[in-house]
């Protein structure tokens, strides 16, 4: 149990660090706009200092954004957003990466709860593929990209049969739905973690 307690508080000191990391880029990106917009004096030793050193930062973001139509001005609000999504990203892996060494460190003194523990990660792989499939449904994204086809492959068997019995409403599929409830029930009877 010491590991997962020294994981933890790493867990807690990345979650403080990533707070101020996101106040510090936010207060860049702030300043950075308004040198942008020409609320800053573009003559300033700010504005100088930012088109200097932040703004070569920020390039790649701004060239995506012109590509797609938009101002440079919206770089650094679109850096910001890259960043809290990045931390957020950051800290639910971590969060995961815990649970999984505190499921193992369970069953490493249980051995007998092996096949559960299987069965939990089988439950958890087939809800994000569900997760993945719909949300690439709402994406100009291929259901037949590599980073696609795996949730098809992982919830058709179980979505075709409920797309026979559940008509659509209007446009909206509502079997990921079903299947998600269908998914935690099944979960709830075996006592399954």
């Amino acid at each position: 149990m010491n590991a997962i307690a020294a994981y933890a508080s790493f867990v807690s000191v990345t979650k403080v660090a990533l707070f101020y990391l996101a106040l510090v880029a936010g207060a860049v990106c702030l300043v950075d706009w308004a040198v942008r917009t020409r609320r800053l004096s573009p003559f300033g030793g700010v504005a100088r200092f930012f088109r200097a050193r932040v703004d070569p930062l920020m390039l790649p973001v701004e060239r995506m954004i012109v590509r797609r139509g938009g101002r440079p001005s919206t770089a650094p609000w679109w850096t910001l957003v890259a960043v809290a999504v990045g931390g957020i990203l950051l800290i639910s892996l971590l969060g995961f990466i815990g649970g999984l060494m505190s499921q193992v460190i369970f069953v490493s003194q249980d051995p007998g709860q092996v096949p559960t523990l299987l069965l939990s990660w089988a439950f958890a792989i087939v809800k994000v593929a569900l997760i993945v499939r719909v949300v690439s449904s709402w994406l100009p994204v291929s259901p037949y990209s590599k980073w696609i086809r795996w949730s098809f492959v992982l919830t058709e068997w179980m979505l075709a049969p409920l797309r026979r019995i559940i008509p659509r409403i209007g446009v909206i599929d509502i079997t990921p739905i079903i299947a998600w409830l269908l998914l935690n029930i099944v979960q709830g009877l075996f006592a399954i973690p």
